[in-house]
């Protein structure tokens, strides 16, 4: 199997009120989906077990390791072997699928497995039956006339953000994803403990509420920008996220596809566009 664990991308690197182009290394996000080999009755059966996202890499030892962990085997003599399923390469050339054949004598209730996978996922992909399930459920168009946010005012949204978090102030240990206006103005603020369940707090309430101007304002998360949260923001219309911390090669992939403007790596007075950089304005006011 072809480990492959990050890939170089062009991006707008941006120092005081000065961008120019850059490169960063960003860690790979491929889905990896296992499928699971087990004798029933007289005959070989095999069946797909769930969809994680991961890096590439060790994963045969990822795939025992939440075997092991979700209960589905006790012992390493339960595995008996686990190969590549040479159907789903990704896109670096990395084998995305993995078919874990258990030793005769191993009973398992598939259904029950299935459920809980589901049920215990934290994202939008991660527990889906199949690669073929990572889709889209519709492409909705993000306009590309705004937000238009001014350079200088990026780096200043750390500062704005923490402000707000009650919570986090008080415990230090949530995660926040907030609406703001192209002004810097913070329209509402979600916490939780998991970061993708900010941003489902809040896209509940800016939709529930008919707050969302797609046009005139952008959201920013307090953590890593994954696959996940560029897809809950484009399910929305978003058109511009914002992170404190890194994305991931398949975030990225996912915002240029949908022309989002995704920005990381806020530090004081630097930042970096990874794309979308027409939305950041050196002329537009703070």
């Amino acid at each position: 199997m072809k480990d492959v664990g990050s890939v170089d991308y062009e991006i707008h690197r941006v120092e005081g009120l000065t961008r120019g182009i850059s490169a960063d290394c960003i860690a790979i996000e491929e889905p990896l989906e296992i499928i699971v080999r087990y004798y029933k009755g007289n005959d070989w059966v095999i069946e797909p077990l769930m969809v994680t996202m991961r890096t590439p890499g060790d994963d045969s030892n990822l795939v025992s390791g939440l075997l092991f962990s979700e209960g589905v085997i006790q012992d390493k003599s339960a595995i008996d072997s686990i190969k590549v399923n040479a159907k789903n390469k990704g896109k670096y050339d990395v084998d995305n699928s993995l078919i874990v054949t258990l030793s005769k004598g191993n009973k398992l209730d598939l259904k029950n497995l299935q459920r809980h996978f589901m049920v215990n996922s934290s994202c939008g992909v991660c527990g889906k039956g199949t690669l073929n399930a990572i889709e889209i459920a519709y492409e909705p168009e993000i306009n590309k006339e705004g937000p238009i946010v001014s350079i200088g005012l990026i780096s200043k949204l750390p500062n704005i953000l923490s402000d707000k978090q009650k919570q986090f102030a008080s415990t230090g240990g949530v995660h926040a994803s907030a609406l703001l206006s192209d002004k810097g103005e913070v329209l509402h603020i979600a916490e939780d403990v998991g970061r993708h369940n900010a941003l489902d707090k809040l896209i509940g309430h800016v939709r529930t509420n008919e707050m969302l101007k797609p046009l005139e304002q952008f959201v920013m998360c307090s953590g890593r920008l994954g696959f996940d949260i560029i897809q809950k923001a484009v399910m929305s219309g978003i058109g511009m996220i914002v992170g404190i911390g890194a994305p991931t090669s398949l975030a990225l992939d996912l915002a240029e596809k949908f022309d989002i403007t995704l920005i990381g790596f806020i530090k004081k007075n630097k930042y970096n566009i990874y794309t979308g950089n027409w939305r950041i304005s050196e002329n537009f006011g703070e």
